[in-house]
């Protein structure tokens, strides 16, 4: 199992002040082709996918960073994505985030969920109802 932890400033020469939460089973999207190649892996695996859009700077995001790896490890069925807004701009625009942390949960690449904000109880609610739903639907 990961271990999730904050970069520090030292470790990252080529960044601009950068804070990127890593560990666990969260996977860092980079890139659009990034985003994409994510998105058919879960499709292949028949994963869903909880993508975190979330900044460096913000304190709500950065208290939630830690849980949300957490979270990662506890549901290896789902893939957990993260987005810094500040390096992926156009596209987080695409996405409409007017606040940090958003979170889209995503089947086959569709919307099925959203949760604004670092509500810890209910994104593990929304996790644990979508796991439910998914479970019911298979049987």
């Amino acid at each position: 199992m990961g271990h999730c932890f904050t970069k520090t400033q030292s470790q990252q020469a080529d960044s601009e002040e950068h804070v990127e939460f890593v560990g666990g089973n969260v996977h860092p999207v980079t890139s659009k082709e990034d985003w994409d190649q994510k998105l058919s892996e879960a499709k292949r695996d028949g994963k869903i996918v909880i993508a975190n859009f979330s900044a460096a700077w913000c304190a709500p995001c950065r208290m939630l960073a830690p849980f949300y790896c957490v979270l990662s490890e506890k549901y290896p069925s789902m893939m957990f994505l993260l987005i810094d807004v500040d390096e992926l701009t156009e596209f987080s625009s695409s996405w409409e985030i007017k606040a940090t942390p958003t979170f889209f949960f995503l089947k086959d690449g569709q919307q099925i969920d959203k949760l604004v904000g670092a509500n810890k109880p209910e994104l593990q609610k929304k996790i644990t109802a979508i796991l439910d739903s998914a479970a019911n639907y298979e049987k």
